[in-house]
């Protein structure tokens, strides 16, 4: 069963950026996980990240990682909440605004708001660095009902940010290990890791 394991492991590598066949799947994931959330996106670019610095030579791989990762991360965040501002106009809308509303929990759509009256725009570049803290956001937004320029010229620095973070933390796992497969394993862990910090805090600070 271990073997099967660190077999499946070793992988990784071939599956996050196979060649130059890999960055259409990366930049498709990126995106389908900015419009729904059960894709560990950050994983993604961090292991793309970690393969790209094993590269001989990585700087074109891993230019390419970033460029595609914040492209990606940039159009999911746009569509997202395009629909989400027609959710008073068609029924898709009305649904997509619905999920998202129920993604956001009160206290933290609250402190997204009072956020976003204090900050403005630059509180999108905080959430997309902070686990669980984008769609409280987003919808905060919409609430606000901020105007799609508004927030593009938020979520372009956000999706810039982001990228950057994870693909540091990809580039950092590739550089700690030989193996591009040990390199993304490290960077896949680390970012689930950051991922549920938060919740770990929540759920270990009222003891």
């Amino acid at each position: 069963m271990i073997e099967g394991v660190l077999a499946a492991v070793r992988e990784l590598p071939a599956q996050v950026v196979p060649g130059e066949a890999g960055y259409p799947s990366l930049f498709l994931l990126v995106v389908f996980g900015s419009l729904v959330p059960v894709v560990p996106t950050g994983a993604v670019v961090s292991g793309a990240a970690a393969v790209a610095f094993h590269s001989s030579p990585p700087a074109l791989p891993l230019l390419l990682v970033f460029a595609l990762a914040s492209l990606a991360a940039f159009l999911g965040d746009l569509t997202l909440y395009w629909l989400g501002l027609r959710g008073e106009r068609s029924e898709i809308g009305a649904r997509w605004l619905g999920w998202l509303r129920s993604r956001a929990a009160p206290d933290r759509l609250a402190v997204a708001r009072r956020k976003l009256d204090e900050r403005g725009v630059t509180v999108l570049v905080l959430s997309r660095l902070v686990p669980a803290g984008r769609i409280p956001v987003m919808v905060a937004c919409l609430v606000s009902r901020m105007p799609m320029g508004r927030f593009v010229r938020g979520a372009a620095p956000a999706a810039l940010a982001w990228t950057v973070t994870y693909q540091l933390i990809g580039v950092l796992g590739g550089a700690l290990f030989p193996e591009p497969w040990q390199g993304v394993a490290a960077a896949v862990a680390l970012t689930l890791l950051v991922g549920a910090a938060p919740s770990v805090w929540q759920r270990l600070r009222p003891a």
